[in-house]
């Protein structure tokens, strides 16, 4: 049973989206909501408040007659369901509605209690909004793309209902689900928040931790591979430095490679006074992507750390305008909307998660390339030079898929372009750094797949399975229990799917 009440924090919201389990309102909620209604209800009589009783954005000097308060909202929600382009994902749509639902449910909104409880059912009913990715510029929040959910709520326009495009009217009357009730200014209070940009986010925000998490154990077999050195990772060099990603991700790789017999001390090969070579067979030390992973993969990880911070900041705040305030029994107008916040978390986390796809990239051409490893076949091919070709296709798609990711990494966050009659004069594009850095992160899992095709290949080439690291062999097994080692060439599509679902999972 999900109970939302107070703190939600990014666990939580990520466990309430993959859990079947029903969310259950608790009854603190539920009077702080009731209570938020009741006081805007009776404050807004005799005073001019912005979304109750006067037009919107620019045209807020107009003075709204008390009989057309309620359709006002109506024709809010219908004139700016006006997105287009590809529909955002059903998982992208269902963290939207869980963001907006808490943040709504905090009391600063005075939104009657039918607007919390029918997210809830949309939820626990996987009714999802058809929201379409163009729309946002993430200045009054998520404006276009939360009128989709309004105009949902509603009872209008179309949803995702068991695998298919249907009208909302008509999948209300298949769940028994009635429309909301507009009060007072539930429209506006709806769409006036940075939900959509925060919800996609999150899902973000949890993508990038398992990429880290799979870059760390692919750095690990690669130093595996090539029987590294392990100083770079070593408590003492790391320590030197006082980064605590790179002292972070020193340690996983020393809690990785404990059980590895490939890697190798220095005090052994190198500090015994017996290599006398003018020039040595071995190298000295390793390139920049094998023993630089501490120092590359140390600012992702503070990267994702802050991110945690400002999304879960986000999430558990009022990002609506006006806010209504329980304890000095008032009403403050502002810019609690302003995505900003969020689209600077986006344009950094999409930074991170290019540069890590950049060092997977660079991993992998080590691997490839047999001038520079001297250790593998040219694209670790197993089968007969020449004739056959190993990897050597799969390092195109890996490469544009890399370019685009470095392409796709122009921040949305100083792109402002001023709209709304010049009301809306500095804008975060908060939405648009979020989809972009979504598809980064997907981009990345891409080329984390070939890597990880690439190294359990080159782990069969050296034949070096039983001295590998227990994590190295346990992903390892898992990898060929999905595509089994190849010498002949096979069609890689397919399999590159289901190692990416793998890596996913």
């Amino acid at each position: 049973m999900n109970i939302l009440k107070d703190f939600l924090t990014l666990e939580n919201f990520i466990t309430i989206l993959s859990d079947k389990e029903n969310i259950v309102l608790s009854n603190e909620l539920v009077t702080r909501v009731e209570n938020s209604f009741s006081f805007l209800l009776d404050f807004s009589k005799n005073k001019v408040i912005y979304g109750v009783n006067t037009g919107f954005g620019p045209m807020a000097q107009y003075r709204i007659q008390e009989e057309e308060c309620i359709q006002l909202q109506y024709n809010l929600i219908r004139s700016h369901a006006s997105g287009i382009g590809t529909p955002l994902s059903v998982a992208q749509v269902r963290a939207a509605i869980l963001a907006r639902l808490n943040t709504l449910s905090l009391g600063y909104s005075g939104v009657n209690l039918s607007v919390i409880t029918l997210m809830k059912e949309l939820l626990d009913r996987e009714i999802t909004p058809l929201i379409f990715a163009h729309g946002s510029v993430g200045a009054s929040g998520d404006l276009v793309q939360l009128a989709h959910l309004a105009l949902v709520l509603i009872g209008e326009g179309e949803v995702f209902y068991k695998g298919e495009r249907r009208s909302t009217k008509e999948v209300f009357e298949i769940e028994g689900l009635q429309p909301i009730e507009i009060r007072i200014r539930e429209g506006i209070s709806l769409m006036n928040g940075t939900s959509v940009m925060t919800g996609i986010g999150i899902l973000n925000w949890n993508n990038a931790n398992r990429l880290l998490d799979w870059s760390i154990k692919m750095s690990c077999a690669i130093n595996e591979i090539v029987s590294a050195y392990d100083d770079h990772y070593s408590v003492e060099l790391n320590q030197a430095k006082l980064h605590v990603g790179q002292q972070y991700i020193a340690r996983a790789m020393r809690d990785t490679l404990e059980s590895s017999k490939m890697v190798r001390k220095r005090e052994e090969h190198l500090y015994t006074g017996e290599n006398q070579e003018s020039i040595f067979k071995d190298k000295v030390q390793e390139y920049y992507s094998i023993r630089c992973v501490p120092q590359i993969l140390g600012p992702v990880y503070d990267t994702i750390q802050e991110v945690k911070k400002v999304l879960e900041n986000e999430i558990n705040s009022a990002n609506d305008n006006p806010i209504v305030d329980m304890e000095t029994k008032q009403v403050y107008h502002g810019g609690n909307f302003h995505g900003d916040y969020v689209s600077l978390e986006m344009d950094k986390l999409k930074l991170v998660m290019t540069r890590l796809t950049m060092l997977s990239e660079r991993q992998l051409n080590y691997l490839l390339n047999a001038k520079i490893n001297e250790l593998l076949p040219p694209f670790v091919n197993l089968g007969k030079l020449g004739f056959n070709f190993g990897m050597q296709g799969v390092q195109f798609t890996a490469t544009s898929t890399t370019a685009e990711c470095q392409t796709l990494s122009t921040s949305m966050y100083v792109h402002s372009i001023p709209n709304n009659n010049d009301n809306q004069d500095i804008v975060s594009m908060g939405t648009n750094a979020a989809v972009l850095c979504d598809k980064v992160i997907e981009n990345s899992f891409e080329v984390l797949s070939i890597q990880m095709i690439t190294l359990a290949q080159a782990i069969d080439a050296l034949d070096c399975k039983e001295k590998l690291s227990l994590p190295t062999q346990e992903w390892y097994n898992e990898v060929r229990a999905i595509i089994p080692t190849f010498a002949e060439d096979v069609v890689m599509y397919p399999y590159l799917q289901k190692v990416k679902d793998y890596l996913k999972a």
